[in-house]
C-alpha cells in the first residue's frame, strides 16, 4: 500500500494528474463532471502549442473566494484523494481553457460575433460550441513575455482571458501558473477521447515578431 501511494505521489508530481470538469465553459470539449488527464510533462518536456487544452492555476481571482473556501464534505475527501493522486482535482483552484495567443502574439476581435485574429491571421475554430460565436467581446491585445491568453470553446459561458480584459481586470495568464496540457478525457467510459483537437487550426499562424 505504501508503495502504492509513493508511486502515485510521483506520477501526480512528475507525469500525469488528474482533474475534473466543473463548469460547461468548455462545451462541447469537455462536458460538465467529465474526468480529465493532464500531462505535466508540458510545459517542460515537450513544449505547449496554440490550440492545446492546458490546466492552470486561478490567475487571481477568477474563481469566487467561496468555491474553495467552504468545501463539502465529499470535497475535502476528493481533495484529500487527489493530493496522492488517487482523484481528480475537486479543489477548483485550476482552470481550464483553450491555449489562443503565446507570448509577443497579437490576438484580436475586431467586433463582436467577428472571427478571432492571431499575428494577423484569421482563425477557423472548429471546436468551438457552434451555439455561440468565435467572439463576445471585442479585443485588441499583445501578449506580454511570459504569458499567455487563453479562451474556452463555450464563448459566451466562460469568463476567460478575453472576459476579464473586457471588464478591466488582468487577462493573461502566467506561464509558470501552467499545470499542463489536458491528453484525454477518461471518465465517464462514453467519452472517452484524445484533446489534440486544436492544434491544426493555429498551423497557419505565423510566429510572433
Amino acid at each position: 500500500m505504501v508503495v502504492a501511494l509513493v508511486i502515485a505521489v510521483l506520477v501526480k508530481t512528475f507525469l500525469i494528474q488528474p482533474f475534473y470538469i466543473p463548469s460547461a465553459s468548455m462545451n462541447p470539449t469537455l462536458l460538465t463532471d467529465d474526468k480529465i488527464l493532464v500531462s505535466k510533462l508540458s510545459p517542460g518536456v515537450f513544449d505547449l502549442e496554440r490550440g492545446d487544452v492546458i490546466v492552470f492555476e486561478d490567475p487571481g481571482d477568477w474563481i469566487p473566494g467561496d468555491a474553495t473556501d467552504n468545501p463539502t464534505p465529499r470535497v475535502r475527501v476528493l481533495m484529500a484523494l487527489s493530493l496522492v493522486g488517487l482523484a481528480p482535482d475537486p479543489s477548483q483552484d485550476h482552470l481550464v481553457k483553450r491555449l489562443i495567443g503565446m507570448p509577443g502574439d497579437r490576438v484580436v476581435c475586431a467586433e463582436e460575433g467577428a472571427q478571432l485574429e492571431v499575428n494577423g491571421v484569421l482563425v477557423d475554430e472548429p471546436y468551438i460550441n457552434p451555439a455561440t460565436s468565435p467572439c463576445q467581446v471585442p479585443f485588441d491585445v499583445t501578449v506580454p513575455a511570459g504569458k499567455v491568453w487563453v479562451m474556452g470553446d463555450n464563448r459566451h459561458a466562460s469568463a476567460d482571458s478575453a472576459w476579464h480584459e473586457h471588464h478591466g481586470e488582468n487577462g493573461f495568464v502566467d506561464q509558470a501558473d501552467i499545470t499542463g496540457r489536458a491528453v484525454t478525457v477518461f471518465w465517464p467510459m462514453d467519452r472517452w477521447s484524445g484533446l489534440r483537437d486544436g492544434e491544426d487550426a493555429f498551423a497557419d499562424i505565423p510566429e510572433s515578431p
